[in-house]
Parts: C-alpha cells; sequence; structure tokens
C-alpha cells in the first residue's frame, strides 16, 4: 500500500504520534512527511491537506487512487481494516481496547490542558487542580486494569495495540510533568518510552530546532522548566 502520514511537530503533536508509533510499530511501510506548526493557527495551511486543516492526516495512494483519512482516530480504524495486529486478537482485549481507545479520544481534557505534550523538557509542574488528579488517577485505573487482566507488558496483552498508540503520549506527560502514576503503571510507561518506535520519535523531537510561540507559552503557564535537551 502506497501510504503518506502526515504529522507535525515531534516535540508538540500528540495527535500525530498515535498513528505514527503504530504504523512503524507494526512494519505499516509509509512516507513520513513533517508539516510543522508555524503559528499558533494552521488551519489555512493544513486545509491543503487535511479537510479539518488538522494533522494527523493519512494519504492512500494504493491502485492510483488518492484517499484522504483524516483524524487520528479515524485513520487507526482505517488501518485496522487493511492490516492485521491493529486491535488485539483476543475479543475481550480487544473490547477493552476499543472502549479505553475511544475514552483516551474524547476524554482527559483537564490533562490536555494542564500538561501539554512536550518531548524535550522537564517540568515541575503547579499544584495540580482537582480534575487533573482525577485523570491521573483514571489514567492508573485503566492501566493496572488491562495489565493485570491480559498480563502486559502493554495495555491489552503481549503486543503493541491501538491502545497502547493511543495512550504513548500519555506517557511522555508522565515523564515530562514526573505525574505519579503507581508503580505498576509506571511499569508501562518506561516499557513504552524503551520502545524502538517510541525513541526513534523522540530522537527526531530533540534534534527539531523548530519553537512556536503558543505551544511554549502553554509549557510555560503549566510549570517551571526544569530541563530542556531540545537542540539549540
Amino acid at each position: 500500500m502506497a501510504y503518506t502520514l502526515i504529522t507535525a511537530n515531534r516535540n508538540y503533536s500528540s495527535w500525530s504520534l498515535r498513528p505514527w508509533v503504530l504504523m512503524t510499530a507494526l512494519g505499516i511501510a509509509f512516507e513520513d512527511r513533517v508539516e510543522p506548526f508555524a503559528s499558533a493557527t494552521n488551519y489555512a495551511a493544513f486545509r491543503s491537506f487535511s479537510p479539518t486543516g488538522q494533522v494527523p492526516a493519512l494519504i492512500d495512494g494504493t491502485n492510483g487512487e488518492q484517499r484522504t483519512v483524516w483524524d487520528s482516530l479515524g485513520i487507526i480504524l482505517y488501518l485496522a481494516d487493511r492490516h492485521p495486529g491493529v486491535w488485539p486478537a483476543d475479543e475481550a482485549a480487544r473490547a477493552f481496547a476499543q472502549c479505553a481507545t475511544a475514552e483516551m479520544h474524547s476524554g482527559f481534557a483537564t490533562l490536555r490542558n494542564d500538561c501539554t505534550m512536550n518531548v524535550g523538557v522537564r517540568v515541575e509542574p503547579h499544584i495540580h487542580s482537582p480534575a487533573l488528579g482525577r485523570d491521573i488517577a483514571r489514567l492508573r485505573e485503566l492501566w493496572e486494569q488491562g495489565l493485570d487482566r491480559f498480563g502486559g507488558p502493554f495495555l491489552a496483552g503481549s503486543v503493541f495495540t491501538a491502545i497502547d498508540a493511543f495512550y504513548a503520549p500519555v506517557a511522555f506527560r508522565v515523564r515530562t510533568y514526573g505525574l505519579d502514576v503507581g508503580p505498576h503503571a509506571q511499569a508501562w510507561v518506561d516499557h513504552m518510552l524503551a520502545h524502538p518506535a517510541m525513541l526513534r520519535w523522540e530522537e527526531a523531537a530533540l534534534a527539531e530546532t523548530w519553537r512556536e510561540d503558543s505551544h511554549e507559552a502553554e509549557m510555560g503557564a503549566a510549570g517551571k522548566i526544569i530541563a530542556d535537551y531540545r537542540a539549540v
């Protein structure tokens, strides 16, 4: 299949990471195209390749027909129809993975807003709000449930699937902000951060010299930056 996956900055773009890390981990070949965030609003520029003016977008050029698939969940569902291994093979694990993936796609708003993704820095966060505490508690509960029920080391069993891809940005957030998810869930975070696909994404993020003011301001508002490993 002739795929082109369009993503934005490795350092900032959590939505981009999801299909990228899944396709990389599963060995689904694609052309890797990066369209960096140039400003706080990139709608007009991104409309040239995505109907929503957002990333990620998957271009499928199979059989000479160019088809655009947008939204991280839309891309995952599209790939699941065409490639094995996107969802767990076990029915119970698959149901859990699909529900948890949908929950990540639609929920955890406070976590997204208060702990924006920035792979290359470490932040000492401001005092956690009760809403953020609830999001972190739910993450811990959900991850522990998957690990205990399906045996790990991934969230729905022994192999990397879409549920791990959808929570991959949170693994970076846990490290960036030093979030306490408990030892059992932290073991999944550590396992994910050591995955070859995640290491490739991190390497590219650290090499980026792009900076976008609104993303940097969001990170600064989240807390005190105590380390920055990004290229100057």
